[in-house]
């Protein structure tokens, strides 16, 4: 079995910012090229998104922090993206080795312990080393952390969300359907869960009458069941057949939680079942002033971590 090794950050979750909060003021991290990643996507929105979240990043830390997917987003026709092309994780740490950069630090946009950031990417670096013996790079930890149990941050911006949502669109006391995409990985989902167990203790049940935490898709096999319920079992059965407004646990845009996206799909099928259904989506969580806080966050958690391994153990 082979598992990441680093990330581990002094001070992990009591750190304060120096400087007045500017991060780049920290010894030696001048030459460390910052970046912002989430999975990508073939929706423009999706990179524009991305390069809004890195400019009000980059504005709270003081440092420039480029936004770079994972994957995908280099299929999108730069025409579509004000000229100027995508850029996905391999590809531009190349470029930037060109420029003399070597050390890199990457603050995920992702909720939970992806194995796109656990698995995937360690792996990659650790392939990139065999010729590229110089290349450190480390990696901010994940959004959420379910430990952190007073940690209400994300859980808020839910919230913010649903409230205006239920204020939007005149509804009494709604149902809400926190969902996620879905995962392979059950650290992803038990940040889901946490979340909404967070979020159903915070909005009063005089307003809202039921929370069910839910994921859009999951894998086939009794092993990902873990990812049940579905938005498409939840939506349609008792108590979620009136108001239900489904809470977006989605950073940007795509084809999954935009517009007509496949979350919307889900929801107009049910729609048709259920002459009494009203069902409304939030904004997505990308937008708001406290994910850019959370961020910031994880961003100072990052730079004082070790550089990222990938090796095996028993």
């Amino acid at each position: 079995m082979k598992r990441a090794k680093g990330g581990d950050c002094v001070d992990f979750y009591g750190a304060k910012f120096e400087n007045g909060g500017r991060v780049g003021a920290m010894s030696g991290v001048e030459d460390i090229c910052c970046l912002i990643t989430d999975n990508g996507s073939y929706r423009p929105e999706a990179t524009f998104s991305l390069r809004s979240l890195a400019e009000r990043l980059e504005k709270k830390v003081g440092q420039k922090v480029h936004p770079v997917s994972l994957l995908h987003s280099t299929k999108i026709s730069p025409e579509k993206l004000d000229g100027v092309p995508a850029e996905i994780f391999e590809p531009f740490l190349h470029r930037m080795r060109e420029e003399g950069v070597n050390r890199f630090m990457v603050t995920p946009m992702f909720f939970g312990p992806s194995a796109a950031i656990k698995e995937f990417m360690p792996q990659r670096v650790e392939e990139l080393r065999k010729e590229w013996p110089e290349l450190e790079v480390r990696i901010a930890p994940c959004v959420v952390e379910p430990l952190l149990e007073n940690d209400r941050r994300m859980a808020q911006i839910l919230v913010d969300r649903i409230l205006e949502t239920k204020e939007r669109e005149g509804f009494a006391r709604p149902a809400v359907a926190l969902v996620d995409h879905g995962a392979p990985r059950i650290g992803v989902t038990e940040v889901r869960n946490h979340l909404g167990r967070q979020v159903r203790e915070m909005l009063s049940e005089g307003d809202f009458s039921e929370v069910v935490a839910c994921s859009m898709e999951r894998r086939e096999g009794d092993e990902y069941a873990f990812n049940e319920p579905l938005l498409e079992n939840v939506v349609g059965m008792d108590g979620f057949r009136e108001e239900v407004i489904v809470s977006m646990l989605f950073a940007s845009p795509g084809r999954h939680a935009g517009p007509g996206g496949d979350v919307a799909q889900i929801c107009e099928e049910a729609a048709e079942s259920y002459a009494g259904l009203r069902w409304c989506m939030t904004e997505l969580v990308g937008g708001h002033d406290g994910i850019v806080e959370i961020l910031a966050e994880r961003f100072e958690q990052g730079m004082r971590s070790e550089p990222v391994r990938w090796e095996e153990v028993c």
